[in-house]
């Protein structure tokens, strides 16, 4: 086999700190092909963009490939043993007992919930687009997922432990990807940063365990039906032993993290791609009006809003949450050709894989049309990958999928927000897919 195609730990460097991470990856995957190296000093990021790369990775040849060092400052700073970076055995324990709560059956349970809380949202909207229109979008998604995943999580209903709560969460995103980018000091060194980052955690810690105390002191009858009661409830099929108090601390500050934040990230580039393509929010506005009338959506009325879901899913070709994630070679293997060296970190990349021009026709194009049942099925499987893919696929996929498509059915059905005229956002990767600058819009009511 051959070296792939590498780039310099200077040149590196430098494109970077010019472009930024996601728009230097692509200027080298243009440049240099589908598999290609950038090396940090003794470390090899391994860029692999093609769908065969990403099915060989993630399913057939997985088990060269872990969630290895890479995760380390996210189980350190942000998630603990949480699902998102736990690994072998405790990882297959945890994944076991949590996943029917994640099915397509068992999120439909809090159907009702999100569509409460879009209508009390909108409301907001009704508000600001009669008095003070103007809106950062991102913190307005942010604040309506970060509501409904605490009430679905804790049956948290004040919108000042809502806001509480997210707001330190939010601290502890940002710390993670700083310390994993950056210059990394320890957490006892005095500095601003690291202080904000205790501050955080100790109020996410002590809000998490209080809940949990509180709950423990009420007869298991009175408990809310809600995914902490259901984490507390459940039992290892082998031992018949319930979750420690430090797992349920930590997989519920997995659950609000993913379950927010990369859902609020997808809205928030929806109503950027409308506002854009007024041909695209007409077709929508036709199907919600014919549909739903006046009315708020229910859970039956999704099959009858497949354009509603046709446009997410483009939202999340276009935009993923996630635009690159990481494995760590356990063993040397091969990619497209090239070595693999073992230790190396392959870089896979969502953001990139669903621009493939081999794949995807005029890939720049948002066309919800792509997203016709006939269209899926004719394409290669691990050509989109937003959530990952194989046994590590995000087990909140279907969550964040019905509450998109749910919250633009009861949003767009009232609201038509617009840009700043000539607005055109950047995209920049910061943990997860965000907007350099924010992403300025006016609410406008139907």
């Amino acid at each position: 086999m051959a070296q792939a195609p590498a780039v310099g730990p200077v040149t590196f460097a430098r494109g970077v700190r010019r472009s930024g991470f996601l728009d230097f990856a692509g200027d080298l995957w243009r440049g240099h092909g589908d598999v290609f190296e950038a090396h940090l000093g003794p470390k090899r990021l391994v860029f692999a963009m093609h769908p065969d790369a990403v099915e060989h990775i993630t399913v057939s040849g997985r088990e060269h490939y872990e969630k290895g060092p890479s995760y380390d400052g996210v189980r350190r700073y942000l998630t603990g043993s949480g699902l998102i970076g736990s690994t072998g055995d405790l990882w297959k324990r945890q994944r076991k007992l949590m996943a029917p709560f994640f099915t397509p059956r068992g999120v439909q349970t809090y159907a009702d919930l999100v569509v409460q809380d879009a209508e009390r949202f909108a409301e907001r909207w009704q508000q600001l687009a009669r008095s003070t229109p103007d809106v950062d979008m991102e913190e307005e998604m942010t604040l309506i997922t970060a509501s409904i995943i605490l009430k679905a999580m804790f049956s948290t209903e004040t919108m000042d432990s809502i806001t509480r709560m997210k707001d330190a969460v939010s601290e502890m995103i940002g710390f993670t990807d700083a310390q994993m980018i950056g210059v990394r000091l320890p957490l006892w060194a005095p500095t601003a940063r690291n202080r904000r980052y205790l501050a955080a955690r100790k109020v996410v810690h002590r809000a998490i365990a209080d809940v949990i105390a509180e709950r423990r002191a009420l007869d298991e009858s009175d408990w809310p039906d809600d995914l902490l009661t259901r984490l507390m409830q459940a039992r290892d099929a082998d031992t018949g032993e319930p979750m420690s108090e430090a797992l349920l601390r930590d997989e519920s500050i997995t659950t609000f993290f993913a379950g927010h934040e990369t859902t609020a990230r997808t809205l928030t580039f929806t109503w950027y791609v409308l506002a854009r393509h007024p041909d695209v929010t007409a077709q929508l506005h036709e199907e919600l009006d014919t549909v739903l009338g006046d009315r708020l959506p229910t859970l039956a009325d999704l099959h009858a809003l497949p354009y509603t879901l046709q446009v997410v899913k483009e939202v999340l070709r276009l935009y993923p949450a996630a635009p690159f994630y990481a494995r760590d070679a356990v063993d040397a293997d091969t990619l497209g050709g090239f070595d693999v060296a073992a230790k190396s970190v392959v870089m896979l990349s969502p953001f990139y894989t669903h621009r493939h021009p081999d794949f995807w026709e005029d890939p720049d194009r948002f066309d919800p049309g792509r997203w016709t049942s006939d269209a899926e099925h004719s394409r290669h499987r691990h050509a989109y990958h937003p959530f990952a893919a194989g046994p590590r696929l995000c087990i909140g996929n279907n969550f964040s999928l019905l509450e998109s498509h749910l919250l633009l059915a009861v949003l767009a059905r009232r609201f038509d927000p617009r840009l700043p005229t000539g607005f055109v956002a950047r995209p920049v990767m910061r943990g997860t897919l965000t907007v350099e600058h924010g992403m300025p819009m006016t609410i406008v009511a139907r």
